[in-house]
C-alpha cells in the first residue's frame, strides 16, 4: 500500500475540503455552489452569535463573499434543504439520493419522528398541505396561535412541527429563506423552477448505498472505513472487509498513514492528489477560523485522529459544563488545528470580542504563527462587519497581549 505521513493525509483532507491554501481571486456566486458541490453537503445552524454556521463554512474556503449567494441559489432551486448529517443543502445532482422513500433515510432520527407525526396527525398534515396548495407558501410565522385555519384550530407549535413533518417526507420543500426562516412551498412547486438535467431521481436502493459511500470518500479526501457512515448519517458503521469491493474495482485506493492503527481509503478520483502528498506537493498554506459545524471538525474521533485535536460543540452543554465557551471557533494554521476562539459578533457597536483564545499545548505562537492568526481574525471581523476586535483573555495568557499588539497594527 501507498504510505503517507499523518501531515500528508491532513493536506489531502484539508485539499479536498478546499481549505489547503487561501483562496484565489475573489469569490462569485458560482464558487459557492462549487464549494457545496465539492462537500456534498453544508450543515445548516441557527445559532449566530458569530454568523449562522452555512455562512461561515463557506467563508472559510471562500473569504470574502456575499451571503445572499447562498440564499439566491437556494431560491434558483440549483441546491436544496434535506436531513442528511443533520439539516443540511446539498447541489440538485444529489435530489435524487436524498429525496428517494428509501429504508436507509426512514433510519435517520428526523425521517422517525417525522413519520410518527404523520402517522399521529395525519389529518392535519393533510389540512396544511391542502392549505399551502390553495394559498401558497408559507412560513411557520405566518400562521397566528389560535387563529382558525383549514381543517380546525392551529397552534403555532404544533404546526412547525407538521410542516417540517411534510418537508422531511418530501411532501413540502423549502422553496426559499427570509431573514433565515424557512419558506415552505409543495414539492412539485419547486421543482417545477429546478433545473433537473442530470438528475435522475429514480435510483435504487443499492445505488443510494453505493454512491454515498463513495461520495462520502470523495468528500472527505482521506478517511477510515468507521468514520464513513457519519457523512451521510447512513446507520451502519463499514469495516474494512465491506471496502475490499471498492478497492478491488479500483474505486477506492488503501492506503497506510503512519500513526493509524486503521487504512485510509482515498476514491480514485483523487488518484492525483494523493500523487502530489506521497512527493510532499500539497503544501498547507491557509489559516482561517472554522464554525463549530465544519466537515472538518463536527466528527470528534476523525478531528481527534486526524489532527490531534479534541473537540465538543459546547453550545448544547449547560454553561456550568462548558470548558471553553458558547460558540467556540476551531483555528485552522497551516495543515494544523492549533486552537479555538469563543467568540462574539456585536454588529450594533461594530466590535468582534473575542472572550478566550485557547492555544493547544504544544503550539509555540511563533512570529508566523501570530502574524497569521491575526490576519485571520481580522478578516473574519472585517467580514462580518465589527472590524474593531477586542481580545479579552488568553491561554497562554501572554498570548493575548501579543495579539492584541498585532491587531492594533493591522489596523
Amino acid at each position: 500500500m501507498t504510505t503517507l505521513s499523518l501531515q500528508q493525509a491532513r493536506n489531502l483532507h484539508l485539499a479536498t475540503q478546499g481549505l489547503l491554501v487561501p483562496p484565489r481571486g475573489r469569490a462569485k456566486r458560482a464558487s459557492v455552489l462549487a464549494a457545496i458541490e465539492r462537500m456534498r453537503l453544508l450543515q445548516i445552524d441557527t445559532i449566530h452569535v458569530v454568523a449562522r454556521s452555512p455562512y461561515l463554512v463557506l467563508f472559510s474556503r471562500l473569504g470574502d463573499y456575499e451571503t445572499r449567494w447562498l440564499d439566491e441559489l437556494l431560491a434558483r432551486v440549483e441546491i436544496f434543504e434535506c436531513w442528511a448529517h443533520e439539516a443540511c443543502f446539498a447541489p440538485m445532482r444529489d435530489f435524487g439520493l436524498h429525496r428517494h422513500p428509501s429504508p436507509l433515510r426512514a433510519g435517520h432520527w428526523a425521517h422517525k419522528s417525522a413519520a410518527r407525526m404523520q402517522h399521529e396527525h395525519r389529518a392535519e398534515v393533510e389540512a396544511l398541505i391542502e392549505h399551502i396548495r390553495a394559498n401558497g407558501s408559507v412560513k411557520s410565522s405566518d400562521f397566528e396561535r389560535q387563529i382558525k385555519g383549514v381543517g380546525g384550530w392551529w397552534n403555532r407549535s404544533n404546526e412547525k412541527r407538521w410542516l417540517e413533518a411534510g418537508f422531511v417526507l418530501g411532501r413540502l420543500m423549502i422553496a426559499r429563506r427570509e431573514n433565515f426562516q424557512r419558506v415552505y412551498d409543495l414539492a412539485e412547486r419547486v421543482l417545477a423552477k429546478a433545473k433537473l438535467a442530470g438528475v435522475d431521481a429514480r435510483v435504487s436502493e443499492a445505488d443510494i448505498r453505493r454512491e454515498f459511500l463513495l461520495g462520502a470518500v470523495r468528500a472527505l479526501g482521506i478517511t477510515q472505513a468507521r468514520w464513513i457512515d457519519d457523512y451521510f448519517r447512513l446507520n451502519k458503521k463499514f469495516k474494512d472487509a465491506a471496502l475490499d469491493p471498492y478497492v478491488e474495482s479500483g474505486e477506492l485506493i488503501r492506503v497506510d498513514v503512519r500513526g493509524w492503527e486503521n487504512p485510509g481509503y482515498v476514491h480514485r478520483d483523487h488518484a492525483p492528489l494523493l500523487a502530489r502528498a506521497v512527493r510532499g506537493g500539497l503544501r498547507a498554506k491557509h489559516t482561517t477560523l472554522l464554525s463549530p459545524f465544519d466537515p472538518v471538525v463536527w466528527h470528534r474521533e476523525r478531528a481527534s485522529a486526524m489532527f490531534g485535536f479534541d473537540y465538543t460543540i459546547e453550545c448544547y452543554v449547560p454553561g456550568h459544563k462548558r470548558r471553553y465557551g458558547y460558540f467556540v471557533l476551531p483555528i485552522l494554521h497551516r495543515g494544523r488545528l492549533i486552537g479555538r476562539l469563543d467568540a462574539k459578533a456585536h454588529r450594533a457597536s461594530g466590535e468582534f470580542e473575542i472572550k478566550a483564545i485557547f492555544l493547544e499545548p504544544d503550539v509555540e505562537p511563533d512570529e508566523s504563527l501570530l502574524t497569521d492568526v491575526a490576519t485571520a481574525i481580522q478578516r473574519a471581523a472585517d467580514w462580518h462587519g465589527t472590524p474593531k476586535v477586542i481580545v479579552r483573555r488568553s491561554e497562554p495568557k501572554a498570548f493575548a497581549a501579543t495579539l492584541r499588539a498585532v491587531l492594533k497594527e493591522k489596523r
